[in-house]
């Protein structure tokens, strides 16, 4: 730095200077006039000169996309300002609501968990803080984080001999892979002024109820070996204890971002843990799972259970991936994502380089052992996606000598499911029909060459949401008459609290990140438990079914170019992807009707599925699952020509007195009616009956799922619930 200012003097130098970036980037940032400016630009070593510009409030945008606040430039002082929305104000941004998280830990020290400016903690509150590896400052478990405990005696019964290595994790209510974290701070993160992931997405990181307490539940811990590899593992019988002691302490909202296979409810940890939950009135929103996009993933699938999609922002963190050629063969194409935080040897031409896959290599997967550094070294290596991780990937492409990357998607995943990154190296991903035209151009020439472009972010990217390819899918294995997922929420490329432990095992990133983006249902999850609490402090005395209802009955099925709402192959997706559509929070604070559930309607699902019998619940003659009043409508099998009558109720909560009336959106090739078509209302709190009654009009060419939906309106209020339908050949 002090060589290229050495036209000054040394003194106006050292007062000029004000950062020298040494490490990774190579320059500096200086205060000078437009002359001094103009003189350094002129320098044979310089690449370029620019203004320290503002960058705009971005961070965590998701609640932005969600309306929960209006970004608009002040044309008075020319600052950006964020106006909150009527409901964020009307919930006091979810103040004293408690909201728990079972996951893997929490950093305690983050600034998203700081308790400046939080009074006493609510008296109700019945936790604990553990002592093992956490200290209690002004910033943990205090008045924010007013609770952290960890359940390990699952974990422990497995043998393993990795266990002596992860014991700081074991014994800890420490977060040491930064998923509880991130998580919890989505849930309920405080507002932080200038979080970014170095130095990307500059903004205002923050929780749905960033007013809300949380409370930690760890039961998912690192204890690599050749069993559990380098992946927290959570066991049934933790959750169950995490459940278990987040009920007795008094909290309002659980927050569940794990799951496994699609299990009957009596044998499943969550469905368990989570239905004592709700009979004593605490919401529980779980991730729908990362299996997807492969039909019947979907998993946590229990009717108590509010079931969370992942789908995208309207914001991208963009690159262009440019190659030698006078007519390049792949386009600079707007849909790329790239996370690095340098260039690329200041944007030359590199040469790129592929393994060819055979049947004794892995090399083009960019497999451990699979690349020959004499061949890497230096070159950018296009690698194919699968089998291991994204950024697994670009480590062991680093590892080999290689200058960059180019991650590119197989067939499967297609062109739509492109993530952000934290890669080793400069890296970037492309879609699959870019992949074959990449692959194509590096077939056709001697010396292919390519660079990457630094990377930039951009909102208000069209079309959006998009629902993630990873996201999971209906149809539900366990109860087809129970649509699932319920609701998507955001889950792609969305930047939150981290932790800044140093990892378990030497294989893993050794680098810290106060706050890092992240991708799955588990980041879309914590979205809706965010929402959950501020409807908790609006509507204290609402059921946990009646909260869930108004989110599903007031989501929306059309993006922001006002089309449907796309699968990740860009086609069009349907409620098995998307539940009831993408969460309007705002919507959801007025919701007009509500389909409510008691226990006691729970139990009488339970004994329809022959469950159990009349100990401890007197089951009814003739109950039925088709008549769980849910604010979906799935029928798994529909006979050509026969048809099926379900039976649902509402409630009142908008206005009084109150005429709704019924739109139908009939599923292709069924006939839909509702009986009655209108419901008066005299009262708050009124509850009406009415009956669905499907029919198929054919005897069906192809026996497979459609879509449709119905509507009840007062003209203000649009009580929208889809309808799945399996229409099979006579």
């Amino acid at each position: 730095s002090f060589v290229i200012l050495l036209s000054f003097s040394i003194e106006r130098a050292r007062e000029a200077i004000r950062y020298s970036y040494t490490r990774h980037i190579n320059g500096f940032t200086a205060i000078l006039n437009e002359g001094e400016a103009a003189q350094i630009a002129k320098h044979p070593g310089v690449v370029s000169v620019f203004p320290d510009r503002r960058k705009k409030l971005q961070t965590t945008h998701s609640w932005n996309f969600m309306l929960m606040e209006n970004q608009f430039t002040d044309k008075a002082t020319g600052k950006l300002v964020a106006r909150p929305s009527p409901f964020w104000k009307e919930a006091k941004f979810g103040q004293d609501v408690i909201i728990a998280n079972i996951d893997g830990g929490v950093w305690p020290e983050s600034q998203s968990f700081s308790d400046e400016g939080y009074g006493p903690v609510p008296s109700r509150w019945k936790g604990t803080c553990a002592k093992a590896g956490i200290r209690c400052n002004s910033r943990c478990c205090c008045r924010k984080l007013i609770g952290a405990r960890y359940f390990n005696k699952g974990v422990l019964a497995v043998p393993t001999d990795a266990k002596a290595g992860a014991h700081a994790d074991l014994y800890s209510v420490r977060d040491f892979g930064g998923h509880g974290t991130h998580t919890l701070s989505t849930a309920a993160g405080n507002f932080v002024p200038g979080a970014n992931f170095s130095g990307a997405a500059l903004g205002v990181a923050k929780g749905g109820a960033p007013r809300a307490r949380v409370a930690s539940y760890k039961t998912c811990f690192n204890v690599p070996d050749s069993c559990l590899v380098n992946e927290s593992e959570c066991f049934d019988s933790d959750i169950l204890a995490a459940f278990d002691a987040a009920i007795h302490d008094g909290v309002d909202v659980i927050s569940v971002s794990l799951g496994g296979s699609a299990d009957e409810y009596f044998q499943d940890a969550v469905a368990i843990g989570s239905f004592h939950a709700v009979k004593k009135g605490i919401l529980v929103s779980c991730s729908a799972g990362n299996s997807g996009p492969l039909p019947g993933t979907v998993s946590n699938l229990a009717p108590w259970i509010t079931t969370v999609a992942a789908s995208t922002l309207d914001r991208k963190f963009v690159a262009s991936l440019k190659l030698g050629l006078p007519m390049p063969l792949l386009k600079t194409r707007k849909n790329v994502f790239l996370f690095i935080t340098v260039s690329l040897l200041n944007q030359l031409l590199i040469q790129i380089i592929y393994f060819i896959l055979t049947l004794f290599s892995n090399s083009l997967l960019c497999k451990p052992k699979t690349l020959d550094p004499k061949k890497a070294k230096g070159k950018i290596l296009a690698c194919l996606r699968g089998d291991i991780g994204r950024v697994e990937k670009g480590k062991i492409a680093a590892m080999a000598g290689a200058s960059g990357m180019i991650l590119c998607n197989d067939k499967i995943n297609g062109d739509g499911d492109l993530t952000a990154d934290p890669h080793f190296l400069p890296a970037t991903q492309i879609g699959y029909r870019d992949g074959v035209a990449l692959f194509r151009y590096i077939s056709s020439t001697k010396h292919p060459k390519a660079y990457i472009t630094p990377s930039t972010s951009m909102v208000n990217v069209k079309p959006a949401p998009v629902m993630a390819d990873f996201s999971s899918k209906g149809p539900n294995t366990i109860a087809p008459y129970v649509l699932k997922p319920d609701i998507t929420a955001p889950g792609v490329n969305i930047i939150a609290a981290y932790t800044e432990a140093k990892p378990t095992d030497p294989s893993e990133d050794p680098r810290k990140f106060p706050y890092n983006i992240l991708s799955g249902t588990s980041m879309s999850c914590p979205h809706v438990s965010g929402v959950f609490g501020l409807l908790r402090a609006v509507y204290p005395h609402w059921s946990p079914s009646a909260i869930r209802s108004a989110i599903m009955t007031t989501a929306r099925t059309r993006d922001n170019a006002r089309n449907p709402i796309l699968d990740s192959t860009l086609e069009k997706a349907t409620p098995f992807s998307y539940g009831s559509g993408h969460i309007r929070p705002n919507r959801a604070m007025d919701p007009g009707l509500v389909y409510d559930l008691s226990v006691s309607d729970y139990l009488d699902f339970l004994c329809a599925r022959g469950l159990f019998s009349d100990a401890p619940h007197e089951c009814p003659k003739h109950a039925r699952i088709m008549d769980l009043n849910y604010p979906s409508i799935a029928v798994p099998k529909l006979k050509g020509g026969s048809s099926i009558t379900m039976t649902r109720k509402v409630k009142n909560v908008g206005k009084s007195p109150a005429r709704y009336a019924v739109r139908i959106k009939e599923p292709k090739g069924v006939s839909v009616s509702v009986k009655p078509n209108v419901l008066k209302f005299n009262k708050l709190g009124e509850e009406k009956k009415f009956k669905v009654i499907l029919k198929a009009k054919w005897n069906g060419t192809a026996d497979d799922y459609v879509f449709g939906g119905i509507t009840w309106t007062d003209g203000i209020h649009y009580v929208r619930s889809p309808i799945a339908v399996y229409v099979v050949t006579a």
